[in-house]
């Protein structure tokens, strides 16, 4: 009965083609393009950095010596190992007992759907995680579900910046009344500083928790900025964005303040109270990087998203199936980052 297994349809490559072919779950991140994928051949990706910066130079005087320069580019390179996710199912014999007929030419449809079927539920779950893997990108420290981390602060030996508070009250009973836009001009700096010469869009995303948001959008610079304007819609929906994939989004000096939708279960992706900020437009801060599969025929070819294979059991009483991702995600300057936190 199993040898419709031994079918082209059930190789590594139709699996994995079908795996790849799934749509994601609902993912902001995932969705928006924000972060570049390449496949690599290795388990271990690559980054160097380098810490030239721009600097003022001393006069001297003529005819003399100038001002001795560092060579050292302070370039390093930083080998990060590529995570594997896999999930382990089986396709059992008797699931597929009563669609086994003689010549029929629809059992290997049939057996397909079956094992289409358990794809698509261990897929849903590796777009969740990668969903969660790129919102830790945005942090700074991804955290994967057996509680591991990785720093990418540490990781690339570079500080971590401070969190950044929203007082609403203080806010509020400030005297000047530009008190909360010098707010969002200070948080626009603050992370520009940290791009040196690469070229951005300008503004700053907030993935914001539910509290944060609705303090931000409750306050009186903002309302009184949006009152009497056709944009007023936005104090009645919080919506300048009709993506669907977030609770609400608005813009307010040059900072775009995003109620970030997302949790598995009780665990929420954002805190409430928190948020988390990056400056959009640079050229490869996020990066996804997809390393092969741990199978023979996969062995230094280029990585893809997912991959999936079936194979006998010893007592023929069925066939193991496996589905994978190698996904490794990071920002690539951390220090452009920020986390905000409503106090």
């Amino acid at each position: 009965m199993l040898d419709i297994f031994n079918n082209d349809a059930f190789s590594v490559v139709n699996l994995t083609d079908a795996a790849n072919d799934l749509a994601f779950v609902p993912g902001r991140i995932s969705k928006s393009g924000l972060f570049r994928a390449d496949g690599i051949t290795t388990t271990t990706a690559v980054i160097e950095t380098k810490g030239a910066r721009l600097s003022l130079v001393a006069p001297t005087p003529r005819g003399a010596p100038g001002e001795a320069v560092n060579t050292d580019k302070e370039r390093k390179l930083i080998p990060i190992s590529v995570p594997h996710f896999e999930r382990n199912d089986a396709v059992m014999a008797d699931e597929v007992q009563g669609v086994r007929a003689f010549g029929s030419e629809t059992e290997l449809e049939t057996v397909m759907g079956k094992v289409a079927e358990k794809i698509a539920d261990h897929s849903q779950d590796l777009a969740a995680t990668t969903e969660f893997s790129q919102l830790g990108a945005i942090k700074g420290v991804v955290t994967y579900a057996d509680g591991s981390e990785l720093n990418l602060f540490t990781t690339m030996g570079v500080a971590a910046p401070g969190v950044v508070n929203f007082d609403a009250a203080a806010l509020k009973a400030a005297k000047d009344d530009g008190a909360f836009r010098k707010w969002c001009a200070a948080l626009v700096r603050a992370q520009a500083a940290e791009l040196g010469g690469l070229s951005w869009t300008g503004k700053v995303r907030v993935f914001c928790g539910d509290n944060l948001f609705d303090h931000v959008l409750g306050n009186q610079e903002v309302r009184e900025t949006f009152k009497g304007w056709t944009e007023a819609q936005i104090l009645r929906e919080g919506y300048i964005e009709a993506n669907g994939e977030s609770f609400g989004a608005f813009e307010f000096a040059d900072v775009i303040f995003e109620n970030y939708r997302g949790q598995v279960g009780n665990a929420r992706f954002v805190e409430i109270d928190d948020g988390h900020s990056f400056p959009e437009g640079v050229p490869g801060l996020f990066r996804t990087y997809h390393a092969p599969a741990d199978y023979i025929e996969t062995v230094n070819t280029r990585g893809r998203r997912l991959y999936a294979k079936q194979y006998e059991m010893p007592n023929g009483k069925g066939v193991n199936l496996d589905i994978q991702m190698n996904e490794l995600n990071l920002c690539t300057r951390p220090k452009t980052l920020r986390t905000l936190r409503k106090v």
